[in-house]
């Protein structure tokens, strides 16, 4: 691996298991990270299968160039221009679509990029550290009440406004540059720890959240994938906390519905125009085996849904 930052993909076999991957097919994973279920789709496929790699992190991009392969392409670009990278390719609609959220464990890793209370470093927790602000440069001017607002709402820190209120206060003494100076002042200001979960884990993941745009772009995505697909294709989504799996769960649930008709309308079940998508099976965790290899792998979640053809208001 180019960055020499090992990556263990999690619910691998069962991701891809979960496409149902026809060897002619064209596919889309727009999370590459370090290629681990890129590279088993491209096992699947057959010299006419075509698959379709999309990352933000310039580094994912360069592990990508690692792969000589005729049937493969990879894409510098947020997964949230699903759709205009794949009108520009010209690649029509396709047979499955692959989203792996969240921050990968090089990215976790590398102390330089700033996403991880483990070691002290530079405040950056940019994915795509091409462009943007970065954490530093947000808590450096960031308005008290909508920091608070970020680390309540996308940390569910019950501590919020406690600790905004310090880091705006420590800020007017000294720059907060650093991932010890944050993780620091957080641990002052949350009065009791989860057992075995540093207090800094639930504001350092709210930051890179609101950073990154996580949510957002997740929101954005969503109907694209459904909409990229042809009747048949699959999209499998692995979210590893409960804002993103919510949004996943209640997404898929109101695509799968179908129109939302008047109650008590004199109408037979058998009439009721059908959902764009079908639910398929049970949201799938990761095995005790993967947990002992991979205990970042206990939160992952993985949900899967396929595309009918059918109406949706």
């Amino acid at each position: 691996m180019s960055d020499g930052l090992v990556h263990a993909t999690v619910l691998l076999d069962e991701a891809v298991e979960a496409l149902q991957v026809k060897p002619d097919g064209v596919y889309v994973d727009c999370t590459f990270g370090r290629g681990g279920h890129s590279r088993l789709i491209l096992e699947k496929l057959d010299a006419q299968g075509r698959l379709i790699a999309l990352d933000k992190d310039p580094l994912a991009i360069k592990s990508a160039q690692a792969i000589s392969d005729a049937r493969f392409q990879i894409v510098h670009s947020g997964f949230e221009h699903l759709s205009e990278v794949l009108r520009e390719l010209g690649a029509g609609k396709v047979d499955g679509v692959l989203l792996d959220l969240g921050v990968s464990s090089p990215q976790l890793d590398d102390a330089q990029r700033g996403f991880s209370f483990r070691f002290d470093a530079p405040l950056d927790m940019r994915m795509d550290t091409s462009r943007g602000e970065t954490a530093a440069q947000w808590l450096a001017t960031v308005d008290e009440g909508l920091l608070a607002e970020v680390i309540g709402g996308y940390g569910e820190e019950r501590f919020a406004r406690k600790i905004a209120r310090a880091l705006v206060a420590s800020r007017k003494e000294t720059p907060i540059l650093t991932t010890r100076q944050l993780s620091e002042i957080v641990a002052q200001n949350v009065r009791s720890r989860e057992p075995g979960k540093n207090p800094a884990t639930r504001t350092f993941q709210a930051i890179r959240i609101y950073i990154n745009r996580e949510l957002e772009e997740l929101e954005n995505v969503l109907p694209q994938c459904a909409d990229s697909l042809k009747v048949g294709g699959r999209m499998a989504v692995i979210s590893f906390h409960s804002l993103e799996d919510r949004l996943v769960k209640r997404f898929m649930r109101d695509m799968a519905q179908g129109d939302k008709l008047p109650r008590n309308l004199p109408i037979r079940a058998a009439e009721i125009p059908p959902g764009k998508i079908r639910l398929v099976g049970k949201a799938i965790h990761a095995s005790g085996q993967e947990l002992e290899l991979n205990p970042r792998a206990r939160s992952a979640v993985l949900r899967v849904a396929e595309y009918t053809g059918g109406s949706h208001a």
